[in-house]
C-alpha cells in the first residue's frame, strides 16, 4: 500500500521536504497558512491544506489533513523572538489533542539544537537540554509534550543552523560591527542533508529517538564567516573580542549509528 505523509508547514524545509516525498513516491499532504502557496502545492501533486495552528484553536480541517497519514511531519518554527505573546507550546497541544484524534501513529518534530546551553561544550544526542533562551524553552517543552503521548511515537530531530538554496546566515552577518562569539564552532546543516536525515528516519523506522542533527565540520564562527563573505564577493562583519566566547560544538552520532546516513554537505561547502 502507498504509503501516506503529512508535511504540516510547507515553508523552506517543509516543501522541498515534500517534493522529496512525491519523488519517493508516497501520497503526501502539505499543509500552509498562506493562500498563495496552495496552487504551487498543487502543481508539484502535494495535496494542498490552508491550515493555521493558534494557541487554543485550529484553522483548516486538520481532521482530513490527518486523516489515513501514517506519518506526520512537524515543520512549524516556534517565532518567539517576532512575536512574544505566542505560546508555542500551546500551539503543539492543541495539534497534539487532533493528532490523538486522527490515524497518525508515528510523528517526526523538526526541532532546534537551540535547545543546548552555550557552555563551550561538546554536545551529544545524550547530552541533557539546557535552553538559554525563551524560543530554545518552548522547543524543549514542545518536545517533551509530544513524546509523552502514548498515543503516538514522536521522534525529534534537533537542526543546527539552517543554509541552503540561496540562504546563508553569512549574508545576515556581512558588514555587520561588534559580532560576538568570534571563536565559537559554527553548527550549521545544509537543506538537503535536513531532507536526508529526514527520509532516513522514516526509511529506517527510527521512532522514538531523538537525534541531533549538524555538519560533522565546525571551524571557528570568524574564521567561517570571513571566508564566506570573500566568496561570495561580499562585505566580512567585524568581530568583538572582548568577551568570552561562548558556544557549543554539536555532535551527530545518532544520525550514523542509527541511520547510517553519510552528509552530502560535510564541509558546509567550505
Amino acid at each position: 500500500m502507498q504509503r501516506k505523509i503529512a508535511v504540516l508547514g510547507c515553508g523552506w524545509l517543509g516543501l522541498p521536504l515534500a517534493k522529496s516525498f512525491i519523488e519517493k513516491g508516497y501520497q503526501v499532504n502539505g499543509a500552509t497558512t498562506s493562500v498563495d502557496k496552495i496552487l504551487n502545492l498543487a502543481q508539484h501533486n502535494i495535496n494542498p491544506f490552508l491550515i493555521a495552528i493558534h494557541m487554543n484553536h485550529i484553522e483548516g480541517n486538520i481532521s482530513y489533513f490527518l486523516q489515513n497519514t501514517d506519518v506526520l511531519v512537524i515543520c512549524i518554527p516556534p517565532r518567539v523572538r517576532q512575536h512574544s505573546e505566542c505560546n508555542y507550546v500551546s500551539k503543539i497541544r492543541v495539534l497534539s489533542e487532533k493528532i490523538t484524534l486522527s490515524d497518525v501513529k508515528k510523528v517526526i518534530f523538526i526541532s532546534s539544537s537551540s535547545v543546548y546551553a552555550n557552555d563551550n561544550t561538546i554536545v551529544n544526542d545524550d547530552t541533557i537540554p539546557q535552553p538559554q533562551t525563551e524560543s530554545g524553552k518552548q522547543i524543549l517543552a514542545a518536545e517533551n509534550l509530544l513524546k509523552e503521548s502514548s498515543n503516538f511515537e514522536t521522534t525529534v530531530i534537533r537542526f543546527a543552523g539552517l543554509y541552503g538554496m540561496k540562504r546563508h546566515p553569512v549574508n545576515q552577518l556581512s558588514g555587520k560591527k561588534n559580532i560576538l562569539n568570534p571563536e565559537a564552532p559554527v553548527n550549521l546543516i545544509h537543506l538537503n542533508d535536513c531532507i536526508g536525515i529526514i527520509n532516513a528516519v522514516i526509511a529506517r523506522e527510527a521512532w522514538g529517538k531523538t537525534f541531533n542533527a549538524a555538519a560533522p565540520h565546525h571551524p571557528s564562527k570568524k574564521e567561517y564567516y570571513i571566508i564566506q563573505t570573500h566568496k561570495q564577493g561580499i562585505p566580512p562583519p567585524k568581530f568583538d573580542h572582548k568577551q568570552k566566547t561562548q558556544g557549543k560544538t554539536i555532535t551527530s552520532t545518532f544520525v550514523n549509528t542509527y541511520l547510517a546516513y553519510n552528509f552530502l554537505h560535510p564541509n558546509l561547502d567550505y
